[in-house]
């Protein structure tokens, strides 16, 4: 499975996996769009991200550990 930046809630899911003891609330909007882009299973392109879907994912992310 590819994820692409509209995959917000596959993201989070990935994320919450692969950084379990990081709290999303305090993830900086750069390190988390370089920690998407290393996802084993991410293939789009980053230019297509945005604020907007950075912010997303980390709503995403905060939902998914609680």
């Amino acid at each position: 499975m590819s994820l692409k930046w509209v995959d917000v809630q596959d993201i989070a899911i990935e994320l919450s996996e692969a950084y379990p003891d990081t709290d999303p609330r305090y993830v900086n909007f750069l390190d988390l769009r370089n920690w998407v882009m290393g996802l084993d299973d991410f293939d789009d392109d980053p230019e297509r991200c945005g604020e907007k879907i950075l912010e997303a994912i980390q709503m995403a992310w905060i939902e998914e550990m609680d």
